[in-house]
């Protein structure tokens, strides 16, 4: 049941990720810690080590009420073009 205070809603929606699942990104940016940043359909994930235009295949670590947490595993897959 979601947590209702004040006639407002405080649950939060499904997370686009899954804990332990693997996907191909492309970091975006860098975070004021230094960690990369992409985005999962809209879900901020962090990874250590990403620099912008970097493109990895991650395994999310760890997800929060409004970001999320992997580790890179290598290059991301690259796909063929027809």
């Amino acid at each position: 049941m979601p947590y209702e205070r004040d006639g407002f809603d405080r649950s939060y929606p499904p997370k686009p990720v899954e804990l332990g699942k693997e996907y191909d990104v492309e970091i975006e940016e860098t975070s004021r810690r230094g960690e990369g940043i992409t985005r999962i359909e809209g879900l901020v994930v962090f990874v250590p080590n990403g620099k912008p235009g970097d493109k990895l295949r991650i395994k999310i670590t760890n997800i929060g009420r409004k970001f999320a947490e992997a580790e890179a595993v290598g290059a991301a897959e690259e796909t063929a073009e027809t």
